[in-house]
C-alpha cells in the first residue's frame, strides 16, 4: 500500500469494512456501493491505498478482498474504515441518478421555501431516501428519490426542489 493524498470533492465512498470473512483476508462490506466495488479498481482507507483483487456475494452484502491484505488479523486492523474510490474511475450515471455524496448539503426545498439540507443518502429496502434536516429543529424529514416527491435536482445550485404535499408536509 502506497500513500494518497486527500482532496474534498474528489472521493467516492464505496463502503465500509466489515467483519472478516474467512482467513484470507476478505471481508464484508457494510454500507455497500455496488457500482463501485469492483476488481482492479483502487481503494483510499485512510492515508493509505489498495487494489480490490476479490468480489463476491450479493451487490447488497458483498465479500471484498485487498492486495497486501491477506489474512483476518488485516482485515481487523481496517475494520469500520471508510473505502474510498477516486471519482475519476466511478462509472458514468444514468440520468436521474446522483452520488451520495453529491447530495450531502444540498438545501431541500419547495415552492414555499426551504425545508432543510441534506445531511446523508439512506439505501431503505424500498427505495433510497435523503434524510434532511429540518431548518425548523422538528426533527429528520425522510424523502424518497421517487419522481412524486423529487420535482428536481440542480446539483450546481445545490437545491432539490421537493412537493411538500407528497410528503405530508403541507
Amino acid at each position: 500500500m502506497t500513500s494518497w493524498t486527500t482532496e474534498p470533492g474528489r472521493w467516492l465512498t464505496a463502503g465500509i469494512v466489515g467483519s472478516p470473512h474467512g482467513l484470507d483476508g476478505s471481508f464484508r462490506v457494510n454500507r455497500p456501493v455496488p457500482e463501485l466495488l469492483r476488481v482492479g479498481v483502487r481503494v483510499l482507507i485512510g492515508d493509505q491505498d489498495a487494489v480490490i483483487n476479490r468480489v463476491a456475494g450479493m451487490a447488497q452484502r458483498p465479500i471484498a478482498r485487498l492486495d497486501g491484505c491477506s489474512d483476518r488479523s488485516a482485515v481487523q486492523a481496517l475494520a469500520g474504515r471508510t473505502l474510498l474510490v477516486a471519482r475519476e474511475l466511478a462509472p458514468e450515471l444514468e440520468p436521474e441518478q446522483w452520488w451520495a455524496e453529491d447530495l450531502e448539503g444540498c438545501v431541500v426545498r419547495d415552492v414555499q421555501g426551504p425545508l432543510g439540507k441534506v445531511r446523508r443518502l439512506l439505501a431503505l429496502p424500498s427505495c433510497e431516501v435523503l434524510e434532511v434536516e429540518r431548518e425548523d429543529g422538528a426533527g429528520d424529514l425522510l424523502v424518497p428519490l421517487v419522481k412524486d416527491a423529487v420535482r428536481a435536482v440542480d446539483l450546481e445550485r445545490g437545491v432539490i426542489e421537493v412537493d411538500r404535499v407528497f410528503l405530508w408536509e403541507g
